[in-house]
């Protein structure tokens, strides 16, 4: 039975709200706050103090206006938007933070990577080595058109343009600079040799970038690599780059399969399957007991407009959920899209008939993770259960009203689960900060043996000592 402690990460977004529809309106949600500073240290003060491990930002460059034909219920709702980059988060809460590590989400889609190489190395300078991306491709339309594209690509076009992407930045990061490039020799009026900076000369289908990395080398190199991609394409994207993976179900019996899939395809592109760490969505209300947390849950669902609920799903599926009734199960629908939106769900629950309500019944809170509900010792129960039987590393930690979610697991439900060994013990005022992957995997700052990034490395330290 697996026994290791569950890494911890919180799950937000530069936003009034996130995944909880009508979060905004809970009494003492200080989601308006997402554009002061202070309340954002404030957050990375108070996870740091908690021993999260860190958190994590999703992002969107697009906003959700498929539900209607129009972005009208997603704006009323805050429904992840207005929304802002959350890269310039970053250096703020680290530097009020030692431990506490960062991922963050950004497209290969629609920045160079040239460009996106840069920052990620100028993040991983500034946090020590603390920084992780998570590589998305992009499913927004509107995106697409505000980018200056008539419409979205294919899936397999953006999975195909992201292999190529990340050869570009495994060259700029791994095989640009040698180790000891910059030397800063006074003496011969030196900062750099330029015969240990290269050019990675890279031409391809879809990128052309002759020269070199702009940055010398970072703590980390080749930031923690996190992604998210549950089609089969996806996840044979994950099983060649990713060394985390987050996933969303309805069931632990669905995460189970999803899990079993992911390392299959991390097996498949001649990595160890445990070499990927699994970190699944979850959202917990947690109470002194069982009914009080479920009257919180019953009150952040009573605080959830469907229109807002549905306009999420509608942007994230880009199926036009006001075309279907509520109460008629969509498999009778009998279109590519409305099977498609249903596979989405029984997929993890294979015995339910999905109608657009009972979807949006569950989206409510969490959106598409699952919710736990209960006191100290329920939420440990069934987060051991997470754990053990769905094989899962860590939790994405969602909300329903930020920060007191957060706050509620932190003085509830976290003394239960470090007790019981299911969360790692608090951090002594002596122990040495790590970067990101080395929470990952321990003794490890650079790419595991088998990943793509290790094998640039190699051949830079061939190339150099020729």
């Amino acid at each position: 039975m697996k026994n290791e402690p569950l890494s911890l990460f919180a799950f937000d977004v530069f936003a009034p709200a996130h995944l909880t529809s009508g979060s905004w309106r809970n009494e003492g949600d200080q989601g308006h706050r997402y554009t002061d500073l202070q309340y954002w240290t404030g957050i990375a003060r108070m996870l740091e103090e908690a021993s999260f491990d860190g958190i994590f930002f999703a992002d969107n460059l697009g906003y959700h206006d498929v539900f209607r034909g129009n972005g009208d219920a997603a704006l009323r709702d805050a429904a992840q938007f207005p929304i802002n980059d959350p890269t310039v988060l970053i250096s703020g809460m680290a530097a009020v933070t030692k431990h506490l590590t960062f991922g963050v989400t950004c497209s290969a889609t629609y920045e160079p990577p040239y460009l996106l190489a840069r920052k990620f190395s100028s993040l991983d300078h500034l946090t020590s080595g603390r920084v992780g991306w998570n590589i998305v491709t992009s499913y927004s339309e509107a995106a697409a058109r505000n980018l200056g594209k008539e419409q979205q690509l294919t899936p397999q076009e953006r999975y195909d343009m992201a292999d190529e992407y990340m050869d570009v930045v495994y060259k700029l990061w791994e095989g640009s600079f040698e180790e000891d490039a910059v030397v800063r020799d006074t003496a011969s009026a030196t900062y750099i040799d330029p015969a240990k900076v290269h050019q990675i000369n890279h031409s391809g289908e879809y990128f052309t970038v002759p020269g070199f990395h702009l940055c010398e080398p970072s703590p980390q190199r080749t930031p923690a690599l996190f992604q998210a991609g549950s089609s089969s394409r996806g996840m044979a994207f994950g099983g060649k780059h990713a060394e985390a993976v987050f996933i969303q179900s309805t069931s632990v019996e669905g995460a189970k399969r999803t899990v079993a899939r992911l390392r299959q395809a991390v097996a498949e592109a001649g990595r160890d399957p445990r070499d990927v760490k699994v970190v699944i969505l979850l959202t917990v209300v947690v109470a002194p007991t069982d009914e009080e947390a479920q009257a919180k849950y019953r009150k952040a669902v009573e605080n959830a407009p469907i229109d807002g609920i549905l306009a999420r799903f509608s942007g994230w599926t880009g199926i036009d959920m006001s075309t279907y009734e509520l109460d008629v199960p969509l498999r009778s629908v009998g279109t590519k899209a409305g099977q498609s939106m249903v596979d989405m769900f029984s997929a993890a629950d294979l015995d339910r008939d999905w109608t657009p309500r009972q979807i949006a019944e569950f989206l409510a809170v969490g959106g598409t993770g699952s919710t736990v509900i209960g006191s100290p010792e329920t939420v440990s129960a069934e987060l051991r259960r997470w754990r053990d039987e769905a094989d899962v590393d860590g939790i994405n930690l969602s909300y329903t009203t930020k920060p007191g979610s957060w706050e509620d697991f932190i003085e509830l439900a976290l003394p239960e689960l470090r007790a019981q060994g299911i969360v790692a013990p608090a951090r002594s005022e002596e122990q040495e900060p790590v970067t990101l992957r080395e929470k990952l995997f321990p003794g490890h700052k650079h790419t595991l043996d088998g990943h793509p990034a290790t094998a640039e490395r190699a051949r830079r330290l061939t190339d150099s000592s020729r």
